[in-house]
């Protein structure tokens, strides 16, 4: 009997490093998904952890603000409710409205199904809710950000709970370089105007030396006039007189809606911020709530305080933009 011989085919030697480098695309690919879905942790500024099971997809920020920073990370699309009072970035005007920063309706905020909801500390209102959710089982993340230093820290974290940890950093980093920048040029000014900073009026409060506005005011080469500890301060106008503050910023917004200009308030018409005419209505978005544009306003005040070292001029009143003079 004739031997059998079994012909095998040739083998090429291209044909095992080709499976090998499938293999390792494969196993690429599969560690890039296993650790977009890795479990995310962070410590909020309660004290609590904030543990997810993967990334959140689905966001309530009750804090405009935070909103703006998940925009910045490049993550708006995880947002999926809003507060009636926040309307940007654009694509979450036609989101469904869950009530108010303070107030927000509990039973919409479940109806969205949120796997993480984010809120800013403040006053006791804004504790209550935050309970109430957690009480429903909701993982409910609170931040504090009375400081460029704190406002970094938030958005380091809240790029850890959306799996973009990478894109916070670089925000970060962007942020410190402009505010280095905007230091260097301040320290070359030699002025250091006394600035009134007004929360609200004719019921006046004005900013104290603690929050983001304080910091906004010495990073911009000013001098906060009011000496009070507190984030908010309740002043007479006959306080303010004596104050003699040299510039003067009336913020516009929710908080002070109809702010009259100082040619209008008698007693005022002669401290030094309305007789030399630096007296500018601000964007109260831009300036009191601490976010990703606290650095745009850092830059515009030291534009207004000392125009020697600004880029282009302040916009004139004329124009209906938000930094307007106060004329007399």
């Amino acid at each position: 009997m004739r031997p059998t011989f079994a012909w095998l085919p040739t083998r090429s030697p291209a044909r095992p490093r080709r499976i090998w480098c499938l293999a390792l695309a494969l196993a690429l690919l599969f560690s890039a998904v296993t650790a977009a879905q890795a479990a995310v942790s962070i410590t909020d500024d309660t004290g609590r952890e904030i543990v997810l099971e993967r990334p959140a997809a689905r966001v309530i920020a009750l804090y405009g603000a935070l909103n703006e920073i998940l925009d910045g990370l490049g993550k708006a699309e995880v947002i999926v409710a809003r507060t009636n009072a926040d309307a940007t970035p654009a694509r979450i005007a036609k989101l469904p409205v869950i009530g108010t920063h303070m107030r927000p309706n509990i039973e919409a905020v479940l109806a969205q199904k949120p796997d993480l909801v984010l809120q800013l500390a403040g006053r006791k209102e804004a504790s209550l809710p935050v309970d109430a959710l957690i009480k429903r089982g909701v993982r409910v993340a609170v931040f504090r950000a009375g400081s460029f230093a704190e406002l970094f820290g938030v958005i380091r974290r809240v790029g850890v709970l959306t799996g973009s940890e990478a894109q916070a950093e670089a925000m970060v980093r962007g942020m410190e370089a402009r505010l280095s920048a905007l230091d260097a040029k301040v320290a070359a000014t030699q002025e250091r105007p006394r600035v009134l900073f007004e929360v609200r009026s004719p019921n006046m409060l004005a900013a104290g030396r603690a929050g983001i506005v304080a910091e906004l005011i010495r990073r911009a080469g000013g001098v906060n006039c009011v000496d009070d500890k507190a984030k908010f301060a309740r002043l007479s106008e006959e306080e303010i007189v004596r104050l003699a503050p040299e510039a003067y910023l009336i913020q516009r917004g929710p908080m002070n809606p109809a702010p009259l200009p100082l040619s209008k308030r008698p007693r005022l018409r002669a401290i030094p911020a309305a007789a030399n005419g630096r007296a500018w209505f601000v964007d109260e978005r831009k300036y009191s709530r601490p976010g990703p544009q606290s650095i745009d306003a850092a830059e515009e005040l030291a534009a207004l305080l000392h125009p020697e070292i600004a880029t282009q001029a302040p916009a004139p009143a004329a124009t209906g933009k938000s930094v307007k003079k106060d004329r007399k």
